[in-house]
Order: structure tokens, then sequence, then C-alpha cells
């Protein structure tokens, strides 16, 4: 427990700064993750919109000292980067393929679509796997216990001065 009237006031000021500091970090994950599946929707049209949302989030953030400054520029580049990787990728019939490798394979998606990817995948690995060979037998050899003993008896035997 803290001693003095200024440490229990510093106690109680750094919990009020940490409950903003929170509640600003999760406005800003939420507008991030937003974003990132407006991006890899293929119909959105929000997509942009929601990037420049999560941009003003991030700038807000660091302003106020939640976030670091280099730490909201390299999330916003990160966004902007994959924003323009998926503008740039060609729309058709393998547009869904495309797009997942552009935003960077399974980035911005929620746990249940990569747990439904993980379940289809194990099950045609163990299909197409080919039966292997039998392992070789290990050949054993036997060494001679008069080698072993040889180097010890020269330890121990006392040198001449």
């Amino acid at each position: 427990m803290a001693n003095s009237r200024s440490a229990r006031k510093r106690i109680r000021s750094s919990e009020r700064k940490h409950e903003r500091n929170r509640a600003v970090k999760s406005a800003v994950r939420t507008k991030v993750i937003k974003a990132r599946h407006a991006l890899l929707d293929e119909g959105s049209t929000g997509g942009p919109t929601e990037v420049l949302a999560a941009i003003r989030a991030l700038d807000r953030a660091a302003e106020k000292g939640v976030l670091l400054p280099n730490n909201a520029r390299r999330r916003k580049s990160r966004l902007a980067s994959m924003a323009a990787r998926l503008s740039n990728v060609a729309e058709g019939a393998e547009g869904a393929a495309v797009r997942s490798a552009a935003a960077g394979g399974a980035k911005g998606r929620s746990a249940k679509q990569q747990s439904r990817a993980t379940i289809a995948k194990p099950a045609a690995k163990t299909a197409a796997k080919p039966a292997g060979k039998a392992p070789a037998a290990k050949a054993t050899t036997v060494k001679a216990p008069a080698a072993k003993a040889a180097p010890k008896a020269a330890a121990k035997a006392p040198k001449a001065k």
C-alpha cells in the first residue's frame, strides 16, 4: 500500500489513465478489424470509408499518447498497403483466391473462418499421403572392451619426472 498522499493520488490517476487507454485501444482495434473485413468483402463499397475511419482512430490514439507514434504509423502503413494491393487485384473468376493472397493469407479473418479452413485440410493431407518404405534395420556394432580400458589405465599411471 502507498504510504504518502502523492503516491495514493498517483495510483488513482494511473487507474483513470489505464481505463481510458484500454477503451481507446479497443476502439482502434475494432475499427482496424472492420476496415480489413470491409476490404476483403468483394461486393462491399464501404472499404475506403472504413479504412479512413481506422486511420483517423489510429491518429487520434497516437495524439493522445495511447499508442506510440511509430506504432500508429506502422499500422496505418500496413492497412493502406493492404488496401492498395486489394485494389490492384484483377477481378474475375479466381477473385477470391487472388484477393486472399493479396491480403496476406488469413490475416484479417475471423477465428471461425480460420477453423473451417483447418478442419478441411487435415483430411485431404491424410488421404493423399503415399505409403512409405519400412524403416531400415539398424546395424549394431560391438566395441572391444579393451580399447576403452587402455586410456583409463594410462591416465591413472604416475608420470615420470
